[in-house]
Parts: C-alpha cells; structure tokens; sequence
C-alpha cells in the first residue's frame, strides 16, 4: 500500500499518514527541500539527513538538460548520481518549461522548446517525460501537465484543462507498459485555474483515469493567497482519502499550517533555501531580514525556540556581520537554519494530529506568526 490514513483530526481536516517507496516510509504531512539541480543549494546532503529530511524533490527538465540522461544511466539513477539513500520526487518540468524556456509551442503533441542554457531545441511529450523520469528512478514521478498562468481568462483555463487530462491519460497508459509501479508511483495533476467548475471539472478527470496521489498545480504562480485557499477548498474535499495530497509549490509557514488543516499531506518550496541566501530567516513568530540594523548587536539566536547547529552556536550579530561582509558562511547557516525550522514545523505538525490537537495548534501558530496570508505579506 503506497498511502496509509493513520488518523482525521476531528476539529479539521489535517490527517496524519505514511507514505511507503522502496528507499523508506514518508510520515505525512511532509515538507519537501527542493534540489532542483540534485543539490540543495548552500548545503550538503548530509545536512539533509541530519536535520531529519525525509525526502526531497529535484527537476525533471534541469537535470535532462544537465548533467543529462547518459550520465544518469551512468550512475544507475538520481539516487546512486547524488549517494542519498532516501526517498525522492521528481517534478515534470513542465513549469520549468512554461517559465523558463526562451521559446516554446505547445501542442496536444507535448512542449517544443529551447534551453535556456544554450538554446537547443527539444520536445517534451507525456512519452518522453515518463521516459526521463524512469531513467532518473525517483520514488514519486509527476506527469507533464500545463499551467495555466495568472491571470487567464476562462479559455486559457479550459484549453489549460483538457490539454492536462489529454496528457495524462497518455501518461497512464505510457507509466503502465513501461515502468514499475512497485518502484515509482505516479501523481495526477489537477489544473483549472482560479474557476471553481474548472478545477471540479479537473479533478474528476483525473481521479477517473485513476493515479496513486494526486497534486493541485496551478497554484503559486502570483494569484492572490485567498484563491490560492480557495482551490484547496474546492478539490480537496473531492479526492479519495486512500490517496496523499500535493499542493505543488506551497509555501511559507502560516500557509503550510492552513493547508494542513484543509487536509493537505505534502508540500514543496524554494522559499527556505531561497529566501536564506537573499539573507531573511524564519522563527516562530515570523521572517526577518537579518541585514536590519535592529540585529547588531543582538546576541540572541535566530530562534530561541530552535534547536538546531546554528541556533545553538551563532548569534544574530554574527549572522549579520556574515551576511553583511558577503561570506557565503553566513547564507549557508540561514539556509540550513531555514530548512530545519521547515522540518521541525512539521514534526510539530504530525504530533499534534496524533494528539488531536491539530485545531488548537494551528490557531495558535497564526495568532503568534506575523501572518503572511494577508495582502500585506506575500500578496
């Protein structure tokens, strides 16, 4: 059994579960650190593991441009390329496509576009992707799918939708004659943009065609935070309970523990590791930027609540000094501190649900955190 429902808080909807792959057992809700190029950047996959990360995520698209599927195959795999021994999710790159490439044209066929690392062309089909991914052996593969942008108008969603479902059905019967549901399991993606038939539309499609879990894309792509909850609260309610749940993309703490609460199981972001080395860290009451002159002389840690190397050895003057004075030291410490503050929130996270205690916890971590779903924040 891929997904096992341990426990429904009673209060909400956060649910506690375990997630079984063949490099070990995932405890849900998780947070996944984002690798995009099979590396955190600023850390070592040692500070992964002793931080407590479960797993982590890279990119499908960067990595078959870089180092590339020869290498790949070298290395029997993502996992024997990075020697990390424990779980992993490869997104499809289809994002990264929309995003990044300098040109593309989109068809019912796949994705035809240029690097953006040296312009050569390449096609992306639901085919070729589900190809890539068994080379590279992740645990967890997800489908190419197509992103609607923000904003977009309901032609935009629609086409966003039917082209998605097109590809998965493809994607199905590709993943079925050619790889191994023992070892990989495949993700469904829900699309439909900020139209609420659209996203039910989507969602039922998708679980027809019939996936192992089930992502809802299309979110964090700069829509406001409240549509963003909206999708949730509209799709999640509709997938089956035997199965995790992916809000692809999400997000900063106070949304993390939101989301939970609306029954999410498994979240992703750059923002740790980004935000990190741009010098902002997290603690339990909010994000600050520890280039403001109020952290001088402060000889407090990031967080007094944390527990974790650099909280326990370095102060926020000296953190500053680093950042100030350009030392990548001090950008690795805000990273690996940033991390940790994701994994130990999620650890917290699952104990509460044990607990039954869920509601009181999340109401209790907005009320002190300097909310980031208002306008104000992240809007």
């Amino acid at each position: 059994m891929f997904y096992q429902l341990l426990k429904t808080d009673e209060k909400s909807k956060a649910r506690l579960g375990l997630v079984n792959t063949v490099h070990g057992k995932i405890e849900a809700p998780f947070f996944m650190p984002v690798g995009t190029n099979a590396v955190v950047k600023c850390l070592q996959r040692e500070d992964l593991t002793a931080m407590g990360a479960q797993l982590m995520l890279s990119n499908t698209y960067h990595l078959y441009l870089r180092p590339g599927l020869e290498t790949m195959e070298k290395f029997g795999g993502l996992h024997g390329f990075m020697g990390w021994d424990r779980p992993i999710l490869t997104d499809s790159g289809g994002y990264q496509v929309f995003s990044l490439a300098k040109l593309r044209k989109i068809t019912d066929e796949g994705v035809i576009f240029q690097s953006h690392l040296d312009g050569s062309r390449h096609l992306f089909t639901p085919e070729k992707v589900m190809n890539i991914e068994k080379v590279l052996g992740s645990d967890m593969i997800m489908p190419l799918d197509e992103c609607a942008p923000y904003p977009c108008d309901r032609k935009q969603a629609e086409e966003s939708v039917a082209r998605t479902t097109l590809w998965a059905r493809r994607t199905k019967e590709y993943y079925a004659q050619n790889l191994d549901p023992q070892k990989q399991v495949l993700f469904g993606i829900i699309q439909g943009a900020t139209f609420e038939d659209l996203r039910r539309r989507s969602a039922e499609e998708i679980m027809e065609i019939g996936f192992e879990g089930y992502a809802i894309g299309g979110v964090s792509v700069g829509e406001p935070v409240k549509d963003m909850f909206e999708a949730v609260e509209w799709v999640a309610p509709l997938l089956p309970e035997e199965a995790p749940r992916y809000l692809m993309g999400i997000g900063l703490p106070d949304q993390i523990v939101k989301a939970v609460g609306e029954g999410i199981d498994m979240f992703d972001t750059c923002v740790p590791s980004r935000y990190g080395r741009h010098g902002t860290f997290f603690t339990h009451t909010g994000r600050y930027n520890i280039r403001n002159a109020e952290f001088e002389q402060d000889d407090r840690p990031l967080d007094e609540e944390c527990d974790c190397y650099v909280s326990r050895n370095y102060s926020r003057s000296y953190l500053r000094h680093l950042v100030r004075s350009g030392e990548i030291t001090g950008l690795r410490l805000l990273t690996y501190h940033n991390l940790n503050f994701y994994i130990q929130l999620m650890k917290k996270i699952r104990m509460a649900i044990k607990e039954g205690k869920y509601a009181q916890f999340r109401d209790e971590f907005l009320q002190r955190y300097q909310s980031e779903l208002t306008p104000s924040g992240v809007e």
